[in-house]
């Protein structure tokens, strides 16, 4: 373990200069993110203006734009690792480098703390899968995307053209071509409880992992 020996002044200035770089890039993935999620709202707000432009509108814009969340989606969870691990760091230096200053406890980072973020830098990894990462995406954002289309979708079928007289006339309504409306509706059905799973168990190992390291921020 290294020594715990202070900064030099030259240190210090090349440590706000890294800080100051890593608040930019993760701000830069931040804004990535941000347009991710833009596009999967613009989507369904397309989606809901077609599917509702008329009482003889189709409801399949309504089926295939959930599809399309779910790719927007993963590509949002690739750039959220990316955006995590730039997040991680300069967190980690305010916590081990800035607070300590400001409480006058001098310039001297934690010889632990040193290491972890020097091996970081090493050998630079994500430090959370992809599922870990959809999963925070999916709690934050797209739950909402995916709950407003669903409540169309089922909107869509009670209302137009008509109000809707029994569930018979719902499995007619949802029918697209040779494929039954049961076999729609019951599809949709897997689909929703698919991603509310997906959310539910990915925040308990999130969890799990974030009281294993005793941090919900660092490195993770």
């Amino acid at each position: 373990m290294p020594e715990e020996t202070p900064f030099t002044a030259a240190e210090i200035g090349a440590l706000a200069h890294l800080y100051r770089g890593e608040v930019y890039r993760s701000t830069i993935w931040r804004t990535r993110l941000d347009n991710t999620t833009n596009w999967a709202v613009v989507t369904t707000g397309i989606a809901l203006s077609i599917a509702f432009s008329g009482t003889t509108s189709s409801p399949v814009p309504l089926l295939l734009v959930g599809l399309l969340v779910i790719f927007f989606l993963s590509l949002e969870g690739r750039r959220y690792r990316y955006f995590n691990v730039m997040r991680a760091r300069a967190r980690h230096l305010e916590k081990t480098l800035f607070a300590p200053m400001l409480r006058g406890q001098g310039v001297m980072l934690d010889p632990a703390a040193r290491e972890l973020l020097a091996s970081d830098y090493l050998e630079p990894h994500h430090h959370i899968s992809m599922a870990t990462a959809c999963g925070r995406r999916l709690r934050r954002n797209y739950a909402w995307i995916l709950s407003i289309q669903a409540m169309a979708y089922f909107g869509k079928l009670a209302i137009h053209p008509t109000p809707m007289a029994g569930p018979q006339e719902m499995f007619e309504r949802a029918a697209i071509g040779p494929v039954p409306g049961e076999l729609l509706i019951a599809g949709g059905m897997v689909f929703h409880l698919a991603w509310i799973a997906f959310a539910l168990a990915t925040y308990v190992v999130d969890r799990k992992n974030r009281q294993e390291r005793g941090s919900r921020v660092a490195m993770g």
